[in-house]
């Protein structure tokens, strides 16, 4: 009588559940294309609304010069100029080009970093803390040797950029390996699967939330090192928006300045974005993606 009072309460259970889900698709899609656009956007929105508001405030307050520290519209308008411009586009193009390549590099590096020390003891405990020591080290510590080493090129550059971001990408990987189920392991090797292939099959899938937050990381790291190159690092004939940032400071050119500060920003932004998407559609594959509102 007991166990089949349980089983109706759990039948009744997963049909309130299934009810729940259906009703929740089916409010989905009644939102319409431009509902769902306004629910995406309007957050972004208020947030611009309001850093425009408190820039402005903070103009009018008259702490600074308007010389020395510009209003939202006069930095919009500079803005809006530079975007008709050739020169500008240029610029964007040299820096996500070197931002690209270094990350891909920093990407391989920690890759070949992580999977060793992940899983050569001897190797985790000679160089495992020095990962962590390089990873909080800062970037622009590195630029005196990159230049003494490769001179004002933009091999310093990337010397830097890998060195900023590989250790974020190396210790994501390596928590990742270290938080694999045992159970996955034991299959694997059930399965006849070893080394390489234990490694592409088992280990690299169960570590993906772990080494895409690395990547996350590591990418952050690599943009904070190449604004820093870009600025120290001035390559004739190769326009860069660190190159923007640094003879706008030299000219007191404030607008500019903050203009490019703003492009600069929305880029940061914008490849967050990207790598938000992949940790939702990450977290679909895994049956752990919820709806919230």
């Amino acid at each position: 009588m007991t166990v089949d009072a349980d089983v109706r309460r759990g039948d009744a259970h997963a049909r309130q559940l299934a009810g729940l889900d259906a009703l929740e698709l089916t409010t989905r899609q009644r939102r319409g294309p431009a509902s769902r656009l306004w629910s995406g956007t309007w957050p972004i929105a208020s947030a611009v609304t309001l850093v425009l508001v408190a820039w402005q405030l903070v103009v009018l307050a008259g702490w600074w010069p308007e010389y020395v520290f510009a209003g939202p519209a006069t930095t919009l308008g500079v803005l809006a100029e530079r975007l008709g411009e050739a020169e500008f586009y240029t610029a964007v193009t040299v820096t996500m080009r070197r931002a690209v390549t270094g990350f891909a590099l920093a990407i391989a590096v920690g890759l070949v970093v992580g999977a060793l020390v992940s899983r050569i003891r001897p190797l985790r405990r000679a160089v495992g803390s020095l990962i962590t020591g390089l990873q909080t080290m800062p970037s622009i510590a590195w630029f005196p040797l990159a230049i003494l080493l490769f001179g004002l090129t933009e091999s310093a550059i990337m010397f830097v950029v890998v060195l900023g971001a590989a250790p974020s990408i190396a210790n994501g990987l390596i928590a990742g390996v270290d938080y694999t189920p045992p159970i996955l392991l034991r299959a694997g090797h059930m399965l006849g699967l070893r080394r390489l292939r234990l490694y592409r099959h088992v280990i690299l899938p169960a570590s993906l939330p772990s080494f895409l937050a690395g990547l996350k990381q590591g990418w952050a790291f690599a943009w904070r090192s190449l604004m820093a190159g870009e600025l120290l690092v001035i390559i004739a004939n190769q326009p860069s928006l660190g190159e923007q940032l640094h003879f706008a400071r030299e000219l007191a050119d404030s607008p500019g300045l903050l203009a490019t500060m703003i492009v600069i920003l929305v880029i940061g932004i914008v490849v967050d974005m990207l790598f938000g998407a992949a940790d939702n559609a990450l977290r679909r594959r895994w049956g752990l993606h919820q709806t919230v509102g």
